[in-house]
């Protein structure tokens, strides 16, 4: 079973840029496709962006297309999230998931693992 950590959230201005990480733990990370989701406050929680196993394939939410870049490193065993040209709409708690199926979903059911989460405030 792995556990994932998130980390690098925070308070920034609409128009900067920050960057997530995600940690895995007690697993081996290059089984699992990796998805990151996030919850604005009042609202659902939503896909963001996806990664598969080997990290040659990526997806975005139309939302995210051309402002955010997923990434991964299998020998840290970490995902990245950098999120570029942001929007107080990108407010939320984002949280990385890991799933075993053969490929990554925009569905969260379409993942086992999930981190706690970490928070993202963009001001106007």
């Amino acid at each position: 079973q792995v556990q994932l950590e998130e980390s690098g959230g925070g308070l920034v201005q609409a128009g900067g840029s920050l960057r997530l990480s995600c940690a895995a733990s007690g697993g081996t990370f290059s089984y699992y496709h990796m998805g990151w989701f996030r919850q604005p406050p009042g609202k659902e929680r939503e896909f963001v962006a996806a990664i598969r196993r080997s990290g040659g394939i990526t997806y975005y939410a139309d939302s995210v297309q051309g402002r955010f870049t997923m990434s991964r490193d299998n020998v840290k065993s970490t995902v990245y999230l950098q999120m570029n040209s942001l929007k107080p709409e990108d407010t939320a708690v984002y949280y990385c998931a890991a799933g075993v199926a053969l490929r990554p979903g925009t569905s969260a059911r379409s993942y086992d693992y999930w981190g706690q989460g970490t928070q993202v405030t963009v001001s106007s």
